[in-house]
């Protein structure tokens, strides 16, 4: 509830969209960090069945990575795991998903969180302007990845918030009239599931250290990746 309204706020909740082949520490951090920064009152993973514009990659089954979030997120009470994509019945773009989002939820305050790879990728997904026009989104910067604004329109440029190195983008700020692209460097973790997945095929248990015990547990009974 705003104080000086009285207007109750709406809802805020974060979508994160991938493939989490396997969910790893540096996405449970995301979620811890940007539930207080933005405010959040939901962080919600959404495990692509498998993402459309990495046509040449075979993910894990979608199953395995949905249950994966489920034993990392399972005592997380504003953390959840939509099943919307691996139970759509064509492989969904972010596109429609963002568009089944907004048809489901209107009300909430949406923010759609991207890793800064995805972001420097985004002219190639399907209609992108207006995928970044449909909710707010959230990059996360990573160790190594150059971060640029080159690659995007004028008018998608005007609308980002560059939050680097700034505590919060919290609820008490005035509601923009349009969506606006958040970039913020709040995590600052270098975890690869390509890395993890080589280094448990190759037999190394170092890999242990970057996965809850849940997941490690889930990996190695059902020998996902060997």
């Amino acid at each position: 509830m705003d104080e000086t309204t009285g207007k109750k706020h709406p809802h805020r909740t974060a979508f994160y969209g991938g493939s989490f082949d396997p969910v790893h520490r540096a996405h449970l951090e995301i979620a811890r960090t940007l539930i207080p920064q933005f405010e959040l009152d939901e962080f919600t993973f959404i495990p692509a069945f498998h993402a459309p514009h990495k046509v040449r990659l075979t993910p894990t089954s979608a199953y395995d990575r949905y249950a994966m979030l489920c034993l990392a997120t399972q005592h997380a009470l504003q953390m959840s795991v939509s099943r919307i994509e691996i139970e759509a019945p064509e492989r969904p773009y972010t596109l429609q998903t963002l568009a089944r989002l907004n048809s489901e939820r209107p009300d909430d305050e949406k923010f759609f969180v991207m890793g800064a790879d995805s972001w420097m990728e985004i002219t190639t997904w399907r209609e992108w302007e207006t995928v970044l026009n449909m909710s707010n989104h959230i990059v996360i910067t990573r160790p190594g990845v150059e971060i640029s604004f080159d690659h995007v329109t004028d008018q998608i440029a005007e609308r980002i918030v560059d939050l680097r190195k700034t505590a919060s983008a919290g609820k008490n700020e005035t509601q923009p009239t349009e969506t606006r692209i958040y970039i913020t460097d709040s995590v600052d973790l270098d975890i690869s599931a390509t890395q993890i997945r080589q280094v448990v095929r190759a037999g190394d248990r170092s890999w242990h250290a970057l996965v809850a015990p849940e997941v490690a547990n889930y990996i190695e009974k059902y020998q996902i990746y060997n």
